[in-house]
Order: structure tokens, then C-alpha cells, then sequence
């Protein structure tokens, strides 16, 4: 048997998986996200291990059998965030998470700092990424600064208090700004340019190797029969990609979460960060990943849902199964900044066309389909580094909604396919990183494609009005130094 734990933005999931790779049970805890001012984003890494422990409670209320014969244990989790803790290992402050937008300023002293971090990182600065946020610490809160002895990413936290170790992935120190992608190693000249050492970051692994084992009165409490192995484990993305098997040059996928990404699996590194493409490594060995992001995705459902007082399923059941026209409503997805291709942090939300004619049903259209306009983006910007996408998978909660994926599919014109559970793809990617961890079988051997059981085929008319729609939702978007200034 083996644990996944996916320590997400708004929930921790973790799902009990057995020997044939069959999901026994699934327990998930909600997380809150605070923004104590505009543009900020943070958690309590408390309320992490809150939650993360209390689905490890329910699971040995309801499966002790099972839950006592695990052997190995995978990590996924939200990548970028900053947890800065102290000599004792106790946070100094809540951690600033992956769509906080406050240090933009930060973003270009680190690129003048370290002239080399594009070619290094395989990534430009953004203010999504780690580094650039202690850069904000130390000139806003130097004491908090000077009193940091470990940075670690939010599942790093979780493994922490889980072993008593801090150690990382490679794929998820990938998203800090301080990893060598091609070396996968900790940059040095990354580390100083923040003024930080080694001594201040963790351990790093590979995504399916050993990295330490589970505490042994956690492993009482859970009624374990041995200390499981604890894997590297991976970024949520990574993780989602081990998850359906996606461990394949050119094997594209879609991630609809509180986040988006158009993601797609290299065995080299094809690093175009003037468009605010992102270079990971792969959760497995000599594998690379090139990801378009967008900050907003099914989160943009999840606002208009509380706007209109409705559910989610309220909102989308009207719509039917596919759309029949583009919405005469547009919409930027740009609720919290934009990465891909904009990298602007100060980027805003936008709803375009409206009239007294516009109903509920129109409006939420065009939110999927902003969402979908923006993956276009992520499509065009990898494209430029010679990635063609041919089709595409989808994972996230957002791949539950046939009509979201009929919109993708002739919004990208390429056949998306869906799962039958694409919705825990990250936790379970965990779990397989987690029995590679134990047995040491081959990653192919593991990591196979569960059965897809739907697939979109773009319809030509509806992708020639979606490609028709592409350029002037575009100009929706204005940079920052084309808006009006603020009075």
C-alpha cells in the first residue's frame, strides 16, 4: 500500500493506493488563503499539518487495515511558496505563497544581481518564484531576514514535520530561482545573490528516490506495521504528470486547477524565459518540463460562482455539454496577475461586451473560455520554442465540466482528452512516486497512462470562430505602461 499527499492552494487530498495501483480511499481537507493587501498571498503552514494529519485520522478511522500496510509515502505540492523558518524550526512568518504579486521590484535587482539567472534557472524572475520573495523579506522585514536558518517549499514543511528531516525535490527546488536545471543542483551564485548559503536550504533528491521515513510516533499513531519511506516526491504539476503517466518527450497536458498550465515533458531543456516560459525538471530522472502558467484558472469559476451566489454545478449545468457559439462576452483571466506570456503581477480581471441582453449563462461561458484564451497563449510561447501541440490530456478539478473541455479543445483545435479521475492526478503521482521510492522499479514499469475515457475533437467551424475571437480578446490586455494611471 502506498500514501499520496497533495498539499494544494485550497485543499490537502491524500489518497490510499494498493499494489495494482487502484485508489482504495481519498480524504481531503480544506486550506485558507489570507491577503492581508492587495496583490499579497499567504498561508499559516500550521493549518498544513492540521489538515494533512486529519486526513491521515479519518483514513485510519475508516481503512486501519490498509492504511497499517503502507510502505511508501509520496509528496506533491504547491510549488514557489516561502517558508522561513527559525534555529528551532519554527515559521517566522506566514509563508508567501506562488500568486503573490508583491515583489516585482525584487524580480529585476535579482536579474541584476545575477546577470546569469536566465541561462542558469532556465527561467526569468518572476514574483511568483521563491527567490525573489526573500529578496522582499530582507528589505521589508529584516529581522524576520536575518533570523532565517532554513527556507524550505511548502511540502519540504510538510515532509519536516512528517521525518524530522528537510529535504527537497528537484523538480520542485526547480520553481525556487536557486536550482541549476541542467545540473539539478543548487546554484551558489543564486544563493548569494539573495544572501543566502547552502547551509539555508535543504537536501535535495530526485523525485522517486528515497529521502527519509516517517517519524516513529506518526507511524504509531497511524497504526503502521513499519516506518514508510518517504519519496522526493514532486511540484503538483510534476506530480500530475506522474499521475497519468506523462514521463514522455512531447506527452502534452492541461492542468485545470486553482491555477493553470499547458505542461509538456522534454529530455532537454527547451528555456524561452523572455516569454515567461517555465523550465522544471521532470519528478523523474534526465526529464525536463516546459509549462505556459496562468495564474487563475478553475479559481476563476470558484469567483464568479461566489458572485452570483450559485454553485459551481448550478453555474455549468445550463450550459450543456459543448458550446454552440463563442460567448458574445469576453473575459481576462487575470483575477490575481498573469504569468504566461505577460509576467505581470499587477494584471487584472476584465469582463468585455456586456449589455442589458447578457445572461447568467453568457458570463460564465465566457470565464471558461477566458481561461481556455489563455492556455492559447501558453500554446503560441512554446511553440516558439519548437514544441507543437498535438493533443492534450487534462488533470485538475476543472477537467470535471464537459463543456470546459469542448471549449479547450476548440479553442486549442487539438483532440483533449479526459480520465476517469483526473481530479486527484497530482496525490496520485505522489503515491507512485512513493512505491518507486520502496521497490526501485523502473519508472515505465509504474508510471503508465490510465485509461482515458473521453476524448474533444475540435469542431472546424467552432475553432475557426474560437481563432477568429483569439486576436481581439488579446487586446483586451494592456501592458503597464499603456494603462491610464490611478488617481
Amino acid at each position: 500500500m502506498y500514501l499520496g499527499i497533495d498539499l494544494g492552494t485550497s485543499a490537502i487530498k491524500t489518497v490510499l493506493v494498493d499494489d495494482a495501483q487502484r485508489v482504495i480511499a481519498t480524504q481531503s481537507r480544506s486550506l485558507e488563503t489570507v491577503s492581508p493587501h492587495p496583490g499579497w498571498s499567504e498561508q499559516d503552514p500550521a493549518h498544513w499539518i492540521d489538515a494533512a494529519v486529519a486526513t491521515l485520522d479519518a483514513l485510519k478511522a475508516d481503512h486501519p487495515r490498509e492504511l497499517a500496510a503502507v510502505e511508501g509515502i509520496g509528496l506533491s505540492g504547491q510549488m514557489h511558496g516561502a517558508t522561513l523558518l527559525d534555529a528551532n524550526l519554527r515559521p517566522l512568518r506566514p509563508c508567501i505563497l506562488w500568486n503573490d504579486g508583491r515583489s516585482a521590484l525584487e524580480c529585476r535587482e535579482l536579474e541584476e544581481r545575477w546577470p546569469a539567472l536566465r541561462k542558469t534557472t532556465g527561467n526569468k524572475a518572476m514574483p511568483g518564484f521563491t527567490a525573489p520573495k526573500l529578496l522582499w523579506v530582507a528589505k521589508h522585514e529584516p529581522e524576520i531576514f536575518a533570523a532565517t536558518r532554513l527556507v524550505l517549499l511548502p511540502k519540504a514543511y510538510l515532509r519536516l514535520h512528517l521525518s524530522g528531516e528537510a529535504v527537497e525535490d528537484v523538480s520542485d527546488a526547480s520553481g525556487s530561482l536557486w536550482l541549476d536545471v541542467a545540473r539539478r543542483d543548487w546554484s551558489d551564485e543564486g544563493l548569494v545573490a539573495t544572501g543566502l548559503l547552502r547551509k539555508h536550504m535543504p537536501r535535495l533528491v530526485e523525485g522517486c528516490a528515497p529521502a527519509t521515513t516517517l517519524r516513529s510516533e506518526l507511524a504509531q499513531r497511524w497504526g503502521m506495521t513499519r516506518r514508510p519511506v518517504i519519496a522526493g516526491g514532486a511540484g503538483d504539476n510534476p506530480a500530475g504528470a506522474v499521475g497519468i503517466g506523462a514521463i514522455r518527450p512531447g506527452a502534452a497536458f492541461i492542468s485545470l486547477g486553482t491555477s493553470g498550465a499547458l505542461l509538456v515533458p522534454t529530455d532537454t531543456i527547451a528555456a524561452n524565459p523572455d516569454r515567461a516560459v517555465h523550465t522544471f525538471c521532470h519528478a523523474v530522472p534526465a526529464m525536463w518540463i516546459q509549462a505556459g502558467a496562468i495564474l487563475s484558472a478553475a479559481s476563476c469559476l470558484a469567483w464568479i460562482a461566489r458572485l452570483f451566489g450559485a454553485s459551481e454545478a448550478d453555474l455549468l449545468q445550463p450550459l450543456g455539454a459543448r458550446p454552440k457559439a463563442p460567448s458574445p462576452v469576453s473575459f481576462l483571466p487575470y483575477l490575481s496577475g498573469e504569468r504566461t506570456p505577460h509576467d505581470d503581477p499587477t494584471a487584472r480581471g476584465m469582463l468585455d461586451g456586456l449589455s442589458f441582453g447578457t445572461d447568467r449563462a453568457a458570463i460564465v461561458q465566457a470565464v471558461l473560455e477566458g481561461v481556455a484564451f489563455a492556455l492559447a497563449d501558453c500554446r503560441d510561447v512554446l511553440a516558439d520554442t519548437g514544441i507543437a501541440i498535438a493533443q492534450a490530456d487534462v488533470i485538475g478539478g476543472g477537467s470535471r465540466s464537459r463543456f470546459w473541455l469542448a471549449v479547450l479543445a476548440n479553442v486549442l483545435d487539438v483532440p483533449i482528452h479526459r480520465f476517469a479521475d483526473g481530479e486527484t492526478g497530482a496525490a496520485f503521482g505522489a503515491a507512485r512516486l512513493g512505491r518507486l521510492a520502496v521497490t526501485g522499479e523502473t519508472v515505465e514499469a509504474v508510471c503508465t497512462p490510465p485509461q482515458r475515457v473521453e476524448t474533444f475533437e475540435p469542431e472546424r467551424a467552432l475553432a475557426d470562430a474560437y481563432a477568429e475571437r483569439l486576436p481581439e480578446w488579446r487586446k483586451l490586455y494592456r501592458p503597464r505602461n499603456q494603462r491610464p494611471s490611478q488617481i
